[in-house]
């Protein structure tokens, strides 16, 4: 079964017959849409974005090709239920959420939880339960949560009703998730993994395992960062038992566009099919990508690269080799710097941080234009050599402050807010959250108290020049707090 596209066939023959269509989209498989555009997308494309027919099932209630194309899914990775994410792994996440976990709950959350994650909770009405991850000094990454922490947090509050984990992290780092699934499953509680970057995990001995072999009731996957799927595209896994696969469906129903785009859904389609068909052939390609730039980049005394040596240390209990994170403190340069020119060179990378530079590797990569791309690469660096400055110290500063609740995440959101300058908002009580992205961590969230420590972090992050993401002024001179 896993060698049909079953929702992508079907599109195909609604295409191929010819159907003249009366009905949205207003383009009017490409008759419509603007030349320039078509041209770049190609007229089957165009034909392809089509709507709601009987013959191409519905994502509110699937039945026919829809249903199919899922249940293959869930029975390739291992659930009970899939769900075609078209709001990206932001969505899934708020259905994995609400799903789990009825207003009022309280969900245990690493520090270093995405953005989205406070969507989730405040849309589900939910109280978190926050845990510091640990933290790696030497590349100023803010890594895992122990089972340890999880083992704690139980103690003081024996009423959490899921445990939410990122992993593996934007590094490719991953947690202790089996350790962590016994404990949250002995206490009574569900285990949620934002696995947006593990979509391809679970395929290879070579990579870590997925969330749903580690014991995971739901998990969310970004399948278009790892695999062939179009942007935006995500997975929703959820097994029954502890999570109520009806009210799973309802939620993700709730959530869902009542206009889902098909060519987003049969790209999810697709790289399900790829996956199913070369999964293990693909992780070898990416990795020997990966290897080769491993190469170039471990030919430069002084850059440091994150490979398996992390495994075992700041919770980390598996690494992703496809990731590559190359440090430049020790050169005197930011992530940020090291990024920068390598764009000027016609490379762009996935996250630049305080002193890192992460590549994305993926089995798309390796082609005939590779090697010219790690030449470029190559020229970077060594240009950058050449111009050494000081090395950085330690990075301790780029470890995520503590939290302080000061009043609930919903009722900060409702409440009357003022806009304060950033340097007078110490002690006050933030209406918004606020975060750098890449990775989209947010360091204040809405009901936090505003500390000393939060400010100086802002302050550090800002005159990194990361992107800010969250609050209404974007420049972060100012902030909405509570009245």
């Amino acid at each position: 079964m896993q060698s049909r596209m079953p929702l992508v066939e079907a599109m195909l023959k609604y295409k191929n017959d010819g159907v003249y269509p009366f009905h949205t989209p207003g383009h009017k498989g490409g008759r419509g849409m603007e030349q320039v555009l078509r041209a770049e997308l190609g007229a089957g494309a165009a034909a392809m974005d089509v709507s709601l027919m009987s013959e191409l099932d519905d994502i509110h209630a699937p039945a026919g090709c829809l249903k199919e194309a899922q249940d293959l899914a869930a029975q390739l990775y291992g659930s009970d239920r899939c769900f075609f994410a078209v709001n990206g792994t932001t969505g899934a996440i708020h259905a994995m959420l609400m799903a789990a976990c009825r207003a009022g709950s309280k969900v245990l959350v690493p520090r270093n939880a995405h953005c989205s994650v406070a969507g989730a909770l405040l849309l589900a009405n939910l109280e978190p339960v926050f845990v510091m991850p640990q933290y790696d000094a030497v590349f100023g990454i803010n890594t895992q949560i122990t089972p340890q922490a999880v083992e704690e947090a139980f103690s003081r509050h024996a009423d959490i009703k899921a445990v939410l984990v990122t992993s593996p992290n934007y590094y490719g780092q991953a947690a202790d998730l089996a350790a962590i699934a016994e404990i949250a499953h002995t206490h009574g509680a569900a285990l949620l993994v934002d696995e947006a970057h593990g979509p391809h995990l679970g395929f290879s001995k070579k990579l870590p395992p997925s969330a749903l072999q580690c014991g995971a009731d739901a998990c969310a996957q970004s399948t278009h960062k790892i695999l062939g799927a179009m942007t935006q595209c995500s997975l929703l896994h959820v097994r029954g038992g502890r999570i109520d696969l009806a009210r799973a469906a309802e939620v993700m129903s709730l959530l869902t566009t009542t206009s889902p785009n098909y060519l987003l859904m049969a790209s999810i389609d697709a790289a399900r099919y790829t996956l199913a068909m070369q999964g293990a052939a693909l992780a070898d390609k990416a990795l020997d990508a990966a290897a080769r730039l491993r190469s170039v980049l471990g030919a430069f005394t002084g850059l440091r690269l994150l490979d398996n040596s992390c495994v075992g240390h700041n919770g980390v209990a598996g690494f992703d080799l496809t990731k590559v994170t190359v440090n430049t403190a020790l050169w005197g340069y930011t992530g940020v710097e090291a990024g920068d020119a390598l764009r000027r060179a016609g490379v762009a990378v996935e996250l630049t941080d305080a002193c890192n530079v992460l590549f994305l590797v993926t089995y798309a990569d390796g082609g005939a234009d590779y090697d010219a791309v790690l030449n470029k690469i190559k020229n970077v660096f060594a240009e950058m050599e050449r111009h050494k400055r000081a090395p950085q110290p330690e990075q301790g500063a780029y470890k995520l402050p503590g939290f302080t609740t000061a009043m609930p995440l919903r009722a900060a959101f409702d409440a009357t807010t003022e806009s304060v300058a950033l340097d007078a908002a110490e002690g006050r009580i933030s209406a918004e959250q606020v975060s750098f992205y890449p990775p989209g961590i947010p360091v204040l969230w809405p009901g936090e108290r505003i500390t000393a420590e939060v400010l100086a972090y802002c302050r550090r992050m800002k005159a990194l020049g990361l992107p800010v993401s969250g609050p209404a002024d974007y420049t972060l001179q100012k902030l909405r707090v509570i009245e």
